[in-house]
């Protein structure tokens, strides 16, 4: 065998490291080059917190390096020393090189990914922590099994058994859920209304990051797509913003109260928009795509949701703030984070924007429709997202043994 001196490359440990300093690791299949983050991945695999991994690594690493070529068997017994039995555990497996586990059958797999996994995890309703940490859970015990292969129902029941463990029935269920609806023959299309500054946009976008939904949508875009296409002399409502359209509205009979012009304005903008409304639900129905549509011209009542209940799963949330001083103090915070946004208009105009607000309320209520009081963003999500699968739960009926079978039959 050649010097490795005498190869080219670079250091297993930093891309143009020394060449002269690197470890060679020696085994019955040959030689490769050390790398300490193969080592951190393996010991985390046997429950080792990553700081203890790492530092493990690093002194196995400085203990090694001036040998050149060392034993695998000389690592393992190194590791050992290093670290206490206590940490290692008595019944872990040696320390393996991890080999890549495949999701899916012999004619058609994948790599196992604990990001995807863990993605997957979110519609259940837990904090993107304790997903990560199923995942990893999951994966550790696939590895101390030595397993290289799982089919997705196997993966999936795992998934679902090990939820069931740690966060209890519900959570399990949701998973499973949603899971049903990921490829649906109609379609889940979240709608979140609601008046200018209460956090919809944010809450659609994290929203439809947790339940894998790529499209997501504003009724602003669809405003200044009408904007392009319709002069101010023509439609005047669309070129204001919801809180002040009123000002460009002659006054109609009936109308002398401010807050009858402030909410008829709003209205009337609304009443244009959900024109391009209909027309994005139309196409993700047409597409088979589920959306997460967002935006103040999201308005209770104006839009017949039962017409598309044969083509799609319309879910419909009204979003608001209730602490007054804290919506107040919401649009002066956003105004220094986007330049672009003077908050003092937003501020001068805030009775009109509350008094939009209360006319969402109202209509939520009278329309039977969910509001979720945007208090903080991740509480916020995951009530979308409960009551999201809760309400398809409802639409089947469904049952976790029965989607447990379905699966494996499919």
């Amino acid at each position: 065998m050649s010097d490795p001196k005498e190869k080219g490359g670079t250091t297993g440990d930093s891309p143009g490291g020394d060449r002269d300093s690197r470890i060679l690791v020696e085994d019955d299949a040959g030689r490769r080059p050390f790398m300490r983050g193969i080592m951190v991945h393996s010991l985390m695999a046997r429950g080792v917190s990553f700081d203890e991994a790492f530092t493990t690594a690093n002194l196995v690493r400085d203990r090694t390096r001036e040998r050149g070529v060392v034993q695998r068997s000389e690592l393992a017994k190194l590791v050992s020393e290093i670290l206490s039995e206590d940490v290692l555990g008595d019944h872990q497996p040696p320390i393996p090189i991890p080999g890549g586990i495949q999701v899916g059958g012999p004619e058609e797999s994948e790599p196992f990914s604990k990001g995807v996994l863990a993605q997957s995890l979110l519609a259940a309703s837990i904090d993107p922590s304790d997903a990560h940490d199923v995942a990893r859970e999951i994966e550790i015990g696939l590895l101390r099994q030595g397993r290289r292969q799982i089919t997705r129902h196997e993966l999936r029941r795992l998934a679902h058994d090990t939820m069931l463990r740690r966060f209890g029935p519900r959570a399990a269920s949701r998973y499973l859920i949603w899971r049903e609806f990921q490829e649906p023959q109609r379609p889940v299309i979240i709608l979140l209304g609601g008046s200018t500054g209460v956090g919809k946009t944010s809450l659609a976008l994290e929203v439809a990051r947790r339940l894998g939904i790529r499209r997501v949508l504003s009724t602003d875009s669809i405003r200044q797509v009408m904007r392009l296409m319709l002069s101010n002399d023509l439609m005047p409502q669309i070129h204001a913003s919801s809180f002040d359209a009123h000002h460009d509205l002659p006054v109609a009979e009936g109308m002398d109260d401010e807050e009858d012009r402030i909410v008829g304005g709003f209205i009337s903008q609304a009443s244009v928009v959900s024109v391009g409304v209909r027309g994005m639900i139309e196409r993700a129905i047409e597409e088979s795509t589920s959306l997460v549509l967002d935006g103040v011209s999201l308005v209770p009542g104006m839009i017949d949701l039962d017409a598309y209940k044969a083509n799609a799963h319309i879910i419909y949330l009204v979003v608001a703030r209730m602490d007054e001083e804290s919506f107040r103090n919401h649009f002066v915070a956003r105004g220094k984070r986007q330049k672009h946004r003077d908050p003092a208009r937003y501020v001068e105009n805030f009775d009109s924007i509350l008094k939009i607000q209360e006319h969402f309320l109202e209509l939520a209520d009278r329309y039977d429709i969910p509001i979720v009081d945007n208090v903080t963003i991740d509480g916020s999500v995951m009530l979308v997202i409960r009551h999201v699968v809760e309400t398809l739960r409802k639409s089947g009926n469904f049952d976790d043994l029965d989607l447990l079978q379905t699966e494996s039959s499919s």
